[in-house]
């Protein structure tokens, strides 16, 4: 079954980390810009490794070109 989460992106971090700050809410810091789809990569490898799924079972499904954004993992 699906699980989907919300998450608000900061690109252009002096570090890598997620924060939970409410229930499937998440704060995310990237090093990556936000340009060429960089920061989008960077966010689903970080998450596959907080949440222990592979890289290709989570999916972007909302906000690929906005800081909040809605993610699906399989």
């Amino acid at each position: 079954m699906p699980t989907k989460i919300k998450v608000k992106v900061k690109p252009n971090s002096a570090k890598n980390s997620i924060e939970n700050f409410e229930n499937n809410m998440y704060l995310v810091y990237l090093k990556e810009p936000a340009e060429n789809n960089r920061a989008n990569i960077e966010l689903i490898n970080m998450l596959s490794k907080y949440f222990g799924v592979p890289v290709g079972r989570i999916k972007i499904k909302f906000g690929t070109s906005s800081s909040e954004k809605t993610i699906e993992l399989m």
